[in-house]
């Protein structure tokens, strides 16, 4: 089970000391059978005078910081290390009434799945819809998983992805029409997509690494966004189309979200003259650790030595 340490680092800079507001934090990761959290620590710079945690109404950890100290810097580090034990594509098993579409999910799952499914972007052309049923098969049942990993092994290779730094996702057919964007716009143009076919999608924040020196990563930054897929049989299954991953290999849940405006790593706000704000940098490292780290962690709680695994870049 490998075993992965990230840190996490945003800084804002002002020109002259400010008064924070409510600060929202979410990058922790979840926890899960795959990814079990060894070790977490918040750093926060000026110190809050309060700080809180609470599930929001996805089950994603926030951190609520409260500031009563007027300073030039926000400076907000998060280091976790975490076993990851990834779903592999050939670990995927489906029900055989879901290994072919169209299906119907079950009754009892419906209620649960429905806002997952319905369309979060006006189609008004069902330009995302013909793009979407293109990926049916016309000459035989169309299996289900590959039709998902087609869609996503499609963007990969002929979408390009290019870094934005500016808040904000493209519509889906900006995306569709560009043939380009970040992780963020390939996810949700993904998203409507595989909803567009009556399949539940949610919207995925995290960090993603490559799991070994032969495997390139793109998208990143502060936090790399994917598309998780709910499948009878195996339940949300992660797809990225920005590295054409299937299965959770080298991928790093933080948040789950219908819509990716509930997946901020970090937002909040600030009191000063406009002119303040000088501007805000993030740097991501991720490291994968060996077997002997593993166990040393897991005997003393602590940080050890690992090596790199790359450093994420800027979406």
């Amino acid at each position: 089970m490998p075993l992965l340490t990230i840190r996490h680092t945003t800084e804002y800079r002002y020109r002259q000391p400010v008064i924070f507001g409510e600060h929202r934090i979410m990058m922790r990761p979840r926890e899960s059978f795959d990814q079990r959290l060894v070790k977490a620590k918040l750093d926060i710079s000026p110190s809050p005078c309060e700080l809180r945690w609470l599930h929001d109404v996805l089950g994603n950890s926030v951190a609520i910081a409260l500031f009563d100290t007027r300073a030039n810097l926000l400076r907000v580090v998060s280091e976790m290390t975490l076993d990851h034990a990834p779903l592999e594509h050939e670990q995927i098993d489906i029900e055989d009434y879901a290994c072919y579409f169209p299906f119907t999910y079950a009754s009892e799952d419906m209620p649960d799945l429905l806002r997952s499914i319905e369309r979060q972007y006006l189609d008004v052309g069902r330009v995302i819809d013909r793009w979407a049923n293109d990926f049916l098969r016309k000459d035989g049942p169309t299996d289900t998983l590959a039709m998902l990993t087609d869609m996503t092994t499609t963007i990969r290779q002929s979408f390009t992805y290019v870094a934005r730094h500016e808040k904000g996702t493209q519509s889906p057919i900006e995306t569709l029409t560009l043939r380009q964007g970040t992780c963020r716009d390939f996810a949700v143009l993904m998203i409507e997509a595989v909803r567009a076919l009556g399949l539940a999608a949610r919207f995925v924040s995290g960090y993603v690494c490559s799991p070994s020196r032969s495997e390139g990563r793109v998208g990143g930054g502060n936090t790399h966004a994917w598309v998780r897929v709910f499948l009878p049989g195996s339940g949300w299954i992660e797809f990225d189309p920005t590295n054409g991953i299937v299965g959770s290999r080298g991928l790093v849940r933080v948040a789950v979200a219908r819509d990716p405006y509930q997946a901020v790593p970090l937002s909040g706000s600030w009191s000063g003259f406009p002119a303040s704000y000088l501007g805000m940098d993030v740097t991501v490292e991720v490291k994968l650790g060996t077997e002997a780290d593993h166990d040393a962690v897991l005997r003393s709680g602590g940080a050890t030595n690992s090596r790199s695994a790359g450093k994420m870049r800027n979406s």
